[in-house]
């Protein structure tokens, strides 16, 4: 696909080195037509030397802002037609960007690619697409899993996960609430699986494309160093990003699920809120006590349902 610009934008806090690497990586891709914009929420610590080289925007927030907000202002200052979201602590091979736009010319209703991420022991996979489960989460097909072979067959999926996500700006035009592209109300975590289940209701497609190959180093931005790369993420999370963990899974269903699939799968919800609270009451009770007193946001999250269903 050629005469397409592509805007990468790359959320950091420069806390690690993992972001000099990807931004190399961002640098150095082989398709041509590309900007690079910097969110940084490092207060004034970017590495020496990044003050927005050719084809780069740097753009320092004034306070720490949460992973949707920064994305917003990315889109917002952003010129491409295609949009490229970047966790900090991901790595691109050259022919990323080259690959993966191939994806969105094979049906105009594809408004999201999703590469093979891979983690950094290029043995392991991360993420070959987003699909929702039955218990109304994100499931990353393939995480975890050694590659094989499995996943070398390009084909739609229901979305992309949020580390390495490439999204068609028309469609997030379309999907846009309340001048947000992301939702803000969410801060940390979902804020893929919810814009690919508002994708779905709108009629846009995910696809998945195994020529396009990226490396992550799943937790690298978000848990302490010993929590990197394990399962069961929440052990190793804060208490606030805990709270976006349980919030957001809310947020998500209320905007995007119809009753009837809902009621269907009621059992198997049911059955993840008594594991999920149970763990709270065992091993994080401080969360109770945040989930009081912030309030979760249920109204206003209806209301942006009801915004929704008249985009349909």
């Amino acid at each position: 696909m050629s005469n397409k610009t592509a805007s990468i934008i790359i959320v950091t806090t420069a806390k690690e080195d993992y972001f000099k690497q990807c931004l190399d990586s961002v640098s150095l891709q082989s398709y041509p037509d590309k900007e690079i914009i910097i969110i940084d929420n490092s207060g004034g610590n970017l590495p020496p030397g990044i003050q927005g080289g050719p084809g780069q925007k740097v753009y320092s927030a004034l306070e720490n802002m949460s992973y949707c907000r920064s994305l917003n202002k990315g889109i917002e200052i952003s010129r491409g037609d295609f949009i490229l979201c970047l966790n900090d602590d991901a790595v691109l091979e050259k022919h990323f960007i080259e690959e993966a736009l191939e994806g969105f010319s094979i049906n105009p209703r594809i408004g999201m690619v999703s590469g093979k991420i891979m983690r950094f022991d290029r043995k392991t996979l991360d993420s070959t697409g987003l699909f929702l489960t039955i218990f109304r989460t994100a499931r990353e097909r393939g995480y975890g899993k050694s590659d094989a072979g499995k996943f070398e067959q390009e084909g739609y999926v229901f979305g992309v996960g949020g580390a390495v996500a490439f999204y068609r700006r028309s469609m997030l035009e379309d999907l846009k609430v309340d001048a947000e592209y992301f939702d803000s109300d969410f801060g940390y975590f979902y804020e893929d699986l919810d814009i690919a289940w508002r994708a779905e209701n709108s009629g846009w497609k995910g696809y998945y494309i195994p020529r396009a190959v990226a490396y992550h180093i799943r937790g690298g931005t978000a848990r302490p160093r010993v929590g990197r790369g394990r399962r069961m993420a929440r052990r190793y999370l804060s208490e606030a990003l805990h709270y976006d963990l349980l919030k957001n899974r809310y947020l998500t269903v209320i905007k995007n699920d119809s009753l009837p699939r809902f009621l269907l799968n009621l059992p198997f919800i049911v059955l993840y809120d008594i594991a999920s609270w149970g763990f709270v009451l065992l091993f994080r009770p401080k969360l109770i006590k945040m989930v009081f007193s912030k309030r979760i946001p249920f109204a206003t999250a209806f209301r942006k349902r009801k915004i929704l269903r008249t985009k349909k």
